[in-house]
């Protein structure tokens, strides 16, 4: 039997004193699945920096597990970001994920560089590289940024983090898989030989997966409103069981493509990626696990 895939996990910094119970909830829930590392957002224009490097610390340091903190362009001169990486260096973070970040407006309001600062992700990239050795993953978007010109310019950018020096990308969420294969195909041909790990979102909210979906331009396929519907006021097992065959039949399928990491969109709730992991062969066995009534996917 082969062995299961490598799996990581997203979190963000809470905002309120019950938002912070389910992050550290999902923490300890998530934890024994021993991930290959666990990522943490910054808010837009790097509105949370400070609780992110909080909970960055403190997942290394009181869970034993390898951190990495997100960093991004928006709101910071070079000096001051490169303050931030030493920061990070100095605690024993060697892990950053550099993205260009959304700007206070959010992801569609429009982007201008910060003067001082460092432009784009790929200068970003370079920075960090000429600090210390970080292992750096990057962001990719299999159906584009939202931002990007064309899926060709799109591409280049990537090509241009990898050149600076990033280690690995990690995709957008995505909910056809052959946007994630045909991109990975696109993305070889392009010189790109670094690992290019699938981000996955469990739908926990359809309702709230449409509009992220819309806001990020990752198309869902046409079934998803006959297998989600009335999701959001069915009973919560009942959401629970769609959302967790949904997810693990499309990472099954990944994994049939050659896929051997998952990086998982947490939004800190832990109940629907654990199903997910156990049904893929991570952590608890699948078997023991409730299992979903089929939904002929």
């Amino acid at each position: 039997m082969s062995a299961p895939p490598a799996v990581s996990f997203e979190f963000f910094p809470p905002k309120t004193e019950s938002l912070e119970h389910s992050l550290w909830h999902a923490v300890e829930i998530l934890a024994p699945l021993k991930p290959k590392f666990v990522s943490v957002t910054y808010g837009a224009g790097g509105s949370t920096r400070a609780r992110t490097h909080d909970i960055v610390t403190r997942l290394q340091r009181d869970h034993g597990l390898t951190a990495a903190a997100h960093l991004t362009c928006i709101g910071a001169s070079r000096a001051e970001i490169n303050a931030i990486a030493e920061s990070y260096w100095q605690a024993g973070i060697r892990h950053i994920v550099p993205l260009r970040g959304d700007p206070p407006g959010g992801m569609e309001a429009p982007y201008t560089p910060q003067v001082d600062g460092y432009a784009y992700a790929a200068d970003l990239v370079a920075g960090l590289r000429a600090l210390h050795p970080f292992e750096l993953s990057v962001g990719a978007y299999p159906e584009g940024h939202p931002a990007a010109l064309s899926l060709q310019a799109d591409l280049d950018s990537l090509k241009r983090k990898i050149d600076a020096g990033a280690t690995r990308a990690i995709t957008q969420f995505f909910f056809k898989n052959e946007a994630f294969f045909r991109f990975r195909d696109r993305a070889k041909a392009a010189g790109i030989m670094v690992p290019i790990v699938p981000g996955i979102l469990p739908i926990g909210s359809f309702a709230k997966a449409k509009e992220f979906s819309r806001k990020c331009g990752a198309a869902m396929p046409d079934e998803y409103d006959r297998l989600f519907a009335d999701h959001d006021t069915a009973p919560q097992l009942v959401r629970q069981h769609t959302a967790i065959e949904v997810a693990s039949e499309q990472c099954l399928e990944l994994r049939a493509g050659g896929v051997e990491h998952f990086h998982f969109y947490t939004l800190n709730r832990a109940e629907l990626v654990a199903g997910i992991c156990a049904a893929i062969g991570v952590g608890q066995p699948a078997a023991r696990m409730p299992q979903p009534q089929r939904t002929h996917l």
